[in-house]
């Protein structure tokens, strides 16, 4: 599977995974940033931004497709960066191929089993009449009914596209991600342990990282260390890009 990407800079390679919803676009800003100096890789990960649609969706797969991307550039040690579902498929890889991972970073998840909390979210998605929607404002209209955020709509906007015949249509692969959602609140299923250097950045104002959930995740990450970004829920690069750059910075040099 060939994913699409972007690439900034040169030097040590760096490897940013987008959360569910996302694109390598959410992480621009930043890898620009880093890539002062590193070469940064932004990709999109299966079924989501302008990489390839496929029915099979889950940890495994899409560590394996990080491994593929890698040798086909060339890469065979690289500092990974992940985002909440894009964190668990670092998680993923680093278990996985832990000579392939130079630094790891993981930001708001840990290696735990969650109960959801996205169903609000796809019944709005799955809702939306495509055929008949004109606008994107139009599109926004439909999701305000059911999304208060204006920031969570405009973030799950930027998916909208248009097709060859001029209609707005998903770049995800919606139906394939709503039907594995189980498999991305899954925890990994780790063959290693990754004893490299590892960081797990916690949005203050969010609970995906307990104390009680770190300390099961350090089992597979034993040289872990967490740093909390406050006044900040979930999506840390989007709410607080310069305090996680510098968080970033610090720890991959």
């Amino acid at each position: 599977m060939e994913l699409n990407y972007k690439e900034f800079g040169q030097g040590d390679p760096i490897i940013i995974l987008h959360g569910m919803f996302g694109t390598s676009d959410n992480w621009q800003t930043i890898a620009k940033k880093l890539a002062e100096n590193f070469s940064v890789y932004i990709i999109d990960l299966r079924n989501h931004g302008r990489s390839p649609h496929d029915d099979e969706f889950n940890y495994k797969v899409m560590a394996e497709d990080l491994k593929d991307f890698m040798e086909s550039h060339w890469m065979y040690s690289a500092r990974i960066i992940g985002h909440s579902m894009g964190g668990k498929t670092a998680m993923q890889f680093a278990t996985d191929y832990p000579d392939m991972v130079e630094k790891l970073v993981v930001v708001d998840i840990a290696n735990e089993s969650y109960e959801g909390g996205h169903e609000v979210i796809f019944n709005a998605l799955l809702g939306l009449d495509l055929e008949k929607t004109e606008s994107r404002k139009e599109a926004d209209a439909f999701l305000q009914t059911q999304i208060e955020d204006f920031g969570v709509r405009q973030f799950l906007l930027k998916n909208l596209t248009r097709n060859k015949v001029g209609k707005y249509a998903w770049k995800m692969n919606l139906p394939v991600i709503h039907q594995n959602y189980q498999a991305i609140l899954s925890e990994i299923a780790g063959d290693e342990v990754y004893e490299g250097a590892t960081l797990f950045v916690k949005g203050g104002l969010s609970k995906y990282i307990t104390e009680a959930n770190f300390a099961t995740t350090k089992h597979f990450f034993p040289n872990a260390k967490l740093e909390t970004i406050e006044n900040v829920g979930h999506w840390v690069h989007a709410e607080a890009p310069k305090e996680l750059l510098e968080t970033l910075e610090k720890f991959l040099k």
